[in-house]
């Protein structure tokens, strides 16, 4: 499966983003639970304690940046680990860090240009008149926050607060006061002429992935990513990729001859055993990738040997590309649950309209005790909540592994994992590992635990019920983790695809794969979260935790609007597979009520047998899409349900959030970690450090990479 990003609205068993719905995370509905009673022993572990204060004193909120809230993120937990450990997370750190630019690349073809100018104007800005100065820095954070010119759920890119002349003022102030742009190769008018497009024309590549054109349009053509360069769809036909996961499609047209595609491979190169010829040509990034292979290399030292044979198959992925050492990668991954891991690679799909070629990231964690005996107790029934899924048993997976379950504290994470990291974790994404192998769940703990102390009751408050409010607050944090949990381990780990089906579900139904991947994970949570084996287990306090599980997702509907302040469309698969789920449950049931109360709007769930019945429908035919390849009936579902949004009850939302201070995403800012040598010159410890601001970190990851 993918990363799940369940951000903020709990969806995606690949990676469960963390954005900032009304419950923040707690989100995720339930379903009905349903099946032949089972002989398994019950796992029984304690229950985590009610909701507790929220931010422990600290300051973990530290600014809104055009509607983002930016948390401080606490790696709590790291001083207590072994040195080797310590050693072992530090080189994983630099690893990550140093394919950083890589998901800029990706994300827009001027986006490293542009963060270099803005770069020069941030730290050299004397002279610059304050409101300039301003705006240009807000524009950086965003740029920073997003990895490119566009937001990273929305799709869309981001508006420049400043005018033409204020971008060339500024430049030149910069450059007077010692900024080199040299290295850029161009004159800086010559530069500015060619960004004024993406910065100045609403028009110009609106969209960094549009997986839904006006007509006569191509959602290659249509889409500012920078994984393909003069390919529409229609040049894929009869076109097969070798590397379809950690390449740039190019369409070449030379002068004499036909035009062909070309898969330019992001890799080191590898040469022959004297080190002279190239075995395998340098791809894409190889200085950068090379970087990435010399930390992982030391990284193995402090490695057990299995996690160091991960980490082996992984360096050989990166020298040679080869999507086959990625996949041993991945098994090997799985074969161990170590206490400090790491996830790094070409994993998510969702900023490629065609869902196949991935986006860089990486993420280095260790384990939180304490929720991983949750996340283990949901993993041990995995096989009882697999016989009570309500599609047909042609597409149960009852010889499902244990999957490997754990809860963790992030350390760091980049790319398409950060500094919009996710609150849920479930890979690998290849279907036939996940069912020949199993797969890997992690619940990051003190990333959700950040997000609910800065967002605070503010979404709550402002977006629920009054009579809801009590429960809510009460049940909010076991209810996020047990979603996550079940969205992860049970959602992504799931199912089976029909054996006629000869690729990966994911290559039949195109564009639209992400979106209904995502509302299956969500589905199969909110089908099971009613289950009393979850009671039983732990993972919820009460059966009634359920009842505000499924009423939080309902109103996450009308919170999730308040993201998309133009049109009446969602681009981003997470928030199109949520609204698919409601707007589902809305007009197939009379389970929902629509109130109206001083001009706001509630979605209050009135009936619910008939949201858990209407959801179990809807999984069964989801699950049904996917097992079969049906992409004509996942299209149908998506653009009929998932799609389209009512303006008028945006607008309201919007103006509601504002009022509130309900910020649209969170995104982190993760501690620097540096390296402490003893009398003799060794390392002796590795610290976790919280001095430096946002600003000066990204600035320091720019120009000499993480530190």
């Amino acid at each position: 499966m993918k990363l799940h990003h369940t951000r903020f609205d709990p969806i995606h068993a690949r990676l469960v983003l963390v954005g900032l719905s009304l419950a923040l995370m707690a989100l995720l509905p339930a379903g009905c639970s349903s099946g032949t009673e089972s002989s398994e022993p019950v796992v029984e572990v304690e229950p985590l304690p009610d909701e507790g204060p929220m931010d422990n004193g600290r300051n973990y909120f530290i600014e809104n940046v055009s509607g983002i809230a930016l948390v401080q993120l606490y790696a709590d937990g790291f001083e207590q680990l072994p040195l080797q450990q310590k050693l072992l997370a530090y080189y994983l750190y630099k690893a990550a860090a140093a394919g950083r630019d890589i998901t800029y690349d990706q994300n827009h073809r001027w986006s490293l240009v542009l963060r270099q100018l803005l770069d020069g104007v941030v730290s050299h800005p004397l002279g610059l008149a304050p409101e300039t100065e301003q705006r240009i820095t807000e524009y950086t954070k965003l740029l920073w926050l997003n990895n490119g010119p566009y937001f990273e759920r929305n799709k869309t890119k981001i508006p420049a607060p400043f005018s033409r002349d204020e971008l060339a003022v500024a430049l030149g102030t910069a450059r007077a006061n010692g900024a080199d742009f040299s290295t850029l190769g161009q004159p800086l008018e010559d530069i500015l002429m060619q960004l004024d497009p993406l910065l100045f024309d609403p028009l110009f590549e609106p969209q960094v992935t549009n997986k839904n054109p006006a007509a006569g349009g191509d959602i290659l053509r249509d889409s500012a990513g920078n994984y393909y360069a003069g390919v529409t769809m229609k040049d894929l036909d009869g076109f097969k990729e070798a590397f379809p996961l950690n390449s740039r499609l190019v369409k070449e047209c030379p002068r004499k001859g036909p035009c062909r595609l070309v898969e330019q491979v992001y890799r080191t190169g590898v040469k022959d055993e004297r080190g002279k010829k190239w075995k395998v040509e340098p791809g894409l990034y190889a200085t950068q990738l090379e970087a990435v292979v010399g930390y992982l290399e030391k990284a193995s030292e402090y490695a057990s040997p299995g996690q160091a044979k991960h980490i082996d198959h992984l360096v050989r992925f990166f020298r040679t590309g080869d999507p086959a050492e990625f996949d041993q990668a991945s098994i090997a991954w799985l074969s161990e649950d170590p206490d400090v891991d790491f996830i790094l690679g070409f994993i998510e799909s969702y900023k490629d309209p065609r869902s196949q070629k991935a986006e860089y990231e990486g993420l280095v964690y260790f384990r939180d005790p304490d929720l991983t005996r949750i996340m283990r107790g949901i993993a041990e029934s995995a096989r009882y909540f697999e016989q009570r899924v309500p599609w047909d048993e042609r597409y149960r997976n009852l010889d499902i592994r244990v999957p490997v379950a754990s809860a963790i504290n992030v350390l760091m994470g980049v790319g398409g994992a950060g500094p919009s990291i996710p609150a849920g974790i479930n890979l690998p994404n290849a279907q036939w590992i996940r069912e020949k192998h199993g797969s890997r769940s992690v619940l990051l703990s003190n990333v959700m635990s950040a997000a609910r102390a800065a967002v605070s009751d503010k979404a709550l408050e402002e977006f629920a019920l009054p009579e809801e409010l009590a429960a809510t607050k009460r049940y909010r944090r076991a209810v996020g983790n047990a979603m996550v949990a079940l969205h992860e381990i049970v959602g992504h780990g799931s199912g089976r695809a029909s054996p006629k089906l000869q690729e990966d579900p994911s290559f039949y139904l195109k564009e639209y794969y992400s979106t209904l991947e995502e509302a299956r994970a969500e589905l199969v949570a909110l089908h099971h979260v009613f289950d009393p084996r979850l009671v039983e287990i732990g993972a919820l306090p009460g059966p009634e935790a359920a009842v505000v599980a499924l009423s939080d997702y309902i109103r996450g509907d009308v919170v999730q609007l308040r993201r998309v302040k133009k049109g009446n469309r969602f681009e981003d698969d997470h928030m199109r597979a949520s609204h698919l789920i409601v707007q589902y449950i809305l007009r197939n049931s009379q389970a929902v009520e629509i109130r109206k109360i001083q001009d706001r709007t509630f979605f209050a769930l009135k009936d619910m047998e008939q949201a858990r019945s209407a959801v179990a429908s809807l999984l069964a035919e989801v699950m049904r899409i996917k097992a079969e390849g049906d992409f004509e009936a996942g299209r149908k579902l998506v653009e009929t349900y998932g799609i389209e949004f009512d303006p008028v009850l945006r607008d309201e939302v919007v103006a509601r959030a504002e009022r509130a201070g309900v910020p649209d995403f969170v995104a982190f800012h993760v501690p620097s970690v540096r390296l402490v040598a003893g009398a003799d010159g060794k390392p002796a410890d590795v610290v976790v450090d919280y001095s430096r601001d946002f600003v000066t970190q990204m600035l320091e990851w720019d120009i000499m990479g993480p530190q």
